[in-house]
């Protein structure tokens, strides 16, 4: 006999699922049907509520393929109410965003609300008030199962849920997918921190410390939206093959107005067209740059020579030389920029003459003070004593200008340092100079010794253990008033100024108070393949918390010998396309355009990093350079020995391996013609 529909559990979910969708299209009818003609004063308020009526419209759209929930709470008893027996509890379906009815009515809650914060925290343990947690399972946008855990019933044993395994394992084509449905304790704890302090968080691979950033940047949003919303967030990657990959996970979650960029966008006041050896990118790299830059900033004031003479009418006010002096030594030990001290000095001189003034019977108001501070003396005075900086035009005298430099940086670094940075063909102006990224970040120090560069609200910095300490103060610069979420990994470090120790970084970045979390529960790469490339972490990070793996499946997992050539490659790419989700084909840079030549001949599509794979383009050939943060269901590794021999060092060759090597999140595939690593070998 068939169970009646109304006494079917899945078929209630499914119709909740679908009256909850309807919900949402009328919540977005709503807005959409909105007359704003009676409630603008004029064209500018206008033009901003529509645009927040359009960010509103978007926020509200219904994503297909995306669960709208994802689980069910039962409480025991009514949040927030007096726990008395044989009070009735309350259901709440917790997903991506509030969806309520026509009467107000909640029928999905959001995650990111406090009630909702028992599905990711509640235990048999501690229930924290839940008698049932439901889980679902969705094929595309369709529920298609679910999983209760009674967790108030002392009768009923902890038992890992197989809907989250399979969500976790579940493969994926495209760019990266939130985890808002898998999010576990240890890393809820992290999202949910308050905003006023900042987070490092130390993560290996597959330990999703990315995901549990950008779902940070969602909580703060939703629990500080209006304060956020003044003063701004940001999310700062490697690079933007990286940002791609992860762009449409904030939005799946309701979230657009989040700016995202690279360390190389925030200091572009001057074109890069050149490059640096490493040395000397390590020496601009070196937080003694600073003081060399601000020495060389401030010895552009000079004690005035003589006094100045300030004729109003028929009168005539003297500064004396001694009073002036006295002004810009006070100017100097209030440790303020250079450029809001040169806008104070004229005025302090004007002080000066008003004073006068006043003391022979005048009157003067604000209004002559602003006229003697635009005097022609004052003016040529203070542009003598406080001159204007460009702070290009001061970090290409600095290496350009070998006495210059030796000057400023006397006693901070060598003579061996000093000549590393210094251009070997001086450029002639800003503009034909072939900056490199290093210089661009030197130039935007200036530019901050010069005037105060603007604060956000809180500023995520993904990959951060790759950044220089001169990068680290760049990011710092633009959250001064904010906080920071800082992700990343010691043993994936792989420049030659890589991070040595978070509390080093973190003192940089200005945040030395951050609290360190160390996610080492991995997720996402299978246990055979953590295993494998943890062989490497003594070398490359020792004393560094191996990742232990969770996932119930250990992955497929093959180290191949190969013939000399690609043909073995393509083999094992053929091989991994038979299988459902993303394949990625790792080597060293340059192995890459023989292979993508190779491809290319046997007719197999392919994507280069950053791009859209498809369900019919599925291969994405990835240099090793560009591998850090991205994850794709099974992975080819060409050649390890070429990935460890394509960087300047061993160290920094064998972490760059280390990170191609967990990029797996199903299976991988390492092949070689060539000899592996000796630090590969099983101890």
């Amino acid at each position: 006999m068939s169970t009646p529909v109304h006494d079917d559990p899945l078929s209630r979910e499914r119709g909740h699922l679908a009256a909850s969708r309807s919900a949402l299209r009328a919540m977005r009818e709503d807005v959409e049907t909105l007359d704003i003609s009676d409630v603008t004063a004029n064209w500018v308020n206008a033009a901003v509520l529509e645009r927040q009526i359009e960010d509103r419209i978007k926020a509200l759209a219904d994503l297909s393929e995306t669960p709208l929930f994802f689980g069910r709470l039962d409480y025991l008893h009514a949040p927030g109410a007096e726990r008395a027996e044989g009070a009735e509890g309350e259901r709440f379906y917790v997903g991506r965003r509030h969806v309520h009815d026509a009467d107000g009515d909640p029928m999905v809650i959001d995650w990111r609300a406090p009630v909702s914060q028992p599905f990711y925290r509640a235990s048999k343990n501690d229930p924290l008030d839940v008698s049932l947690r439901r889980r679902f399972g969705y094929t595309g946008g369709d529920l298609t199962a679910y999983e209760d855990e009674h967790l108030s019933d002392p009768a009923e044993a902890a038992t890992t849920s197989k809907l989250l395994q399979q969500e976790i394992e579940r493969p994926r084509v495209g760019p990266m997918r939130d985890i808002v449905a898998t999010i576990q304790p240890e890393q809820d704890e992290i999202v949910r921190a308050g905003l006023t302090g900042s987070v490092c968080v130390q993560g290996g691979p597959g330990t999703g410390k990315t995901a549990v950033g950008l779902h940070r940047v969602a909580y703060l949003l939703y629990a500080h939206r209006e304060r956020l919303a003044r003063t701004g967030t940001l999310v700062i990657g490697p690079n933007r093959s990286f940002l791609h990959y992860i762009e449409q996970v904030l939005p799946a979650l309701g979230e657009l107005t989040v700016r995202q960029a690279t360390v190389e966008d925030l200091v572009g006041h001057v074109e890069v067209r050149g490059a640096d050896e490493a040395a000397t990118a390590v020496v601009k790299g070196d937080a003694r740059m600073a003081e060399v830059l601000r020495r060389a900033l401030y010895a552009h004031v000079s004690p005035p020579a003589e006094g100045i003479v300030v004729v109003r009418g028929s009168r005539r006010w003297r500064v004396a030389a001694y009073e002036l002096e006295e002004i810009v030594r006070e100017l100097l030990a209030r440790d303020i920029r250079y450029g809001a001290a040169r806008e104070a000095l004229p005025q302090r001189i004007a002080h000066l003459v008003l004073v006068q003034m006043e003391r022979a019977g005048e009157a003067p108001d604000d209004r002559v003070q602003n006229a003697v501070a635009r005097n022609t003396a004052v003016k040529a005075a203070v542009k003598e004593i406080w001159p204007p900086v460009d702070p290009a035009r001061l970090v290409l005298r600095l290496l350009s200008d070998a006495d210059f430099l030796a000057e400023h940086a006397a006693g901070v670094l060598s003579e061996d340092e000093q000549k590393a940075v210094l251009w070997v063909k001086p450029a002639r102006s800003v503009k034909s100079a072939k900056w490199s990224p290093a210089d661009a970040v030197l130039i935007d120090e200036a530019t901050d010794l010069v005037e105060r560069t603007h604060s956000l609200g809180h500023v995520v910095l993904d990959e951060a253990q790759d950044l220089s300490p001169m990068q680290y103060r760049a990011v710092g610069r633009r959250c001064t008033t904010g906080s920071a979420t800082v992700l990343g990994d010691l043993a994936q470090g792989t420049t030659p100024w890589a991070t040595r120790s978070w509390a080093e970084a973190l003192g940089h970045l200005g945040k030395g108070e951050a609290v360190v979390e160390e996610l080492t529960a991995g997720f996402r790469v299978p246990t055979d393949v953590i295993a494998y490339a943890s062989r490497l972490l003594p070398h490359i990070a020792p004393g560094l918390t191996p990742v232990a793996s969770i996932r119930e499946n250990p992955g497929f997992f093959d180290v191949r010998t190969t013939p000399a050539g690609t043909a073995g490659v393509l083999a094992a790419c053929g091989e991994l396309l038979s299988r459902e989700g993303s394949v990625g084909l790792i080597a060293a840079d340059a192995r890459v355009p023989e292979l993508a030549a190779a491809l290319d001949a046997a007719g197999v599509g392919y994507v280069g990093p950053g791009e859209e794979t498809t369900h019919a383009t599925r291969l994405t050939l990835v240099p090793a350079s560009l591998a850090k943060g991205l994850e794709y269901d099974y992975v080819v590794l060409d050649e390890p020995r070429a990935v460890v021999d394509g960087e300047p060092d061993e160290r920094t060759g064998l972490r760059r391996l280390y990170v191609a090597l967990t990029r797996a999140v199903s299976g991988l595939i390492v092949t070689h013609a060539t000899e592996l690593p000796a630090q590969l070998a099983s101890s």
